[in-house]
């Protein structure tokens, strides 16, 4: 069984990985299919996070899951929160009884290094181009991890957008990373201020994978 990786944040609270190597077929016994989902991958993409949903919380009504005008998922009535998201050959979900969540994985590219301008906004992008370059620089770092680390911001607005659930962000002026990167165990922590109708506070958690260039941030209040 490919469950790639779970943590359980909290008692109301769990977070997983799957790593998609079975059939459609598997996933249709326990799944049901959207039937506006046509192309085969985003097909077998969408049965993985919506199996993993019910994977990591038996009960999950995924029967019962809708789709807001905002192309997010979600359940009449808050009975859970939840957030997925795919990438490659990978399913992410988080779901909370008591805590609304966002969660988002992403592969590591040199890609990231061009789109950065689009979700960065200009002190971000100095934070990454001279202070954090030149520290990374020092000890011979600054490619590959480089790149990890603008994919976990990446990965974090995404996370705080899944999260949001209104849609109509902008990634460079309502979510901004505030102070430093903190590492505890296997874990990020990155501060960020989410402002739109008023200011919030939040502290994203991320981690990356490096053997499969992927990297994981959830978020939740």
């Amino acid at each position: 069984m490919p469950l790639f990786y779970q943590h359980n944040i909290n008692q109301a609270t769990k977070l997983g990985i799957w790593h998609i190597e079975e059939p459609e077929s598997f996933f249709l016994e326990k799944v049901p299919l959207k039937k506006d989902v046509s192309h085969p991958f985003k097909r077998l993409q969408h049965l993985a996070g919506r199996y993993l949903l019910s994977y990591l919380l038996p009960d999950f009504p995924v029967e019962e899951i809708r789709i807001a005008d905002t192309r997010q998922p979600f359940l009449a009535g808050d009975r859970y929160h939840f957030s997925i998201s795919h990438c490659g050959n990978y399913a992410a979900a988080i779901v909370s009884s008591n805590s609304k969540v966002g969660v988002d994985i992403e592969l590591i590219t040199p890609r990231i290094e061009r789109l950065a301008p689009k979700f960065l906004d200009d002190d971000e992008i100095h934070f990454f181009n001279e202070d954090y370059a030149q520290f990374l620089e020092q000890w011979g770092l600054r490619g590959r991890v480089f790149q990890e680390f603008l994919t976990l911001i990446w990965n974090a607005k995404e996370a705080i957008f899944k999260w949001h659930g209104r849609g109509e962000l902008d990634f460079r002026r309502h979510m901004k990373l505030e102070g430093s990167l903190n590492l505890e165990g296997d874990w990020i922590k990155l501060p960020f201020v989410f402002e739109k109708s008023r200011k919030i506070h939040l502290v994203v958690e991320g981690r990356i994978f490096e053997e499969q260039s992927l990297t994981l941030a959830w978020v939740l209040t």
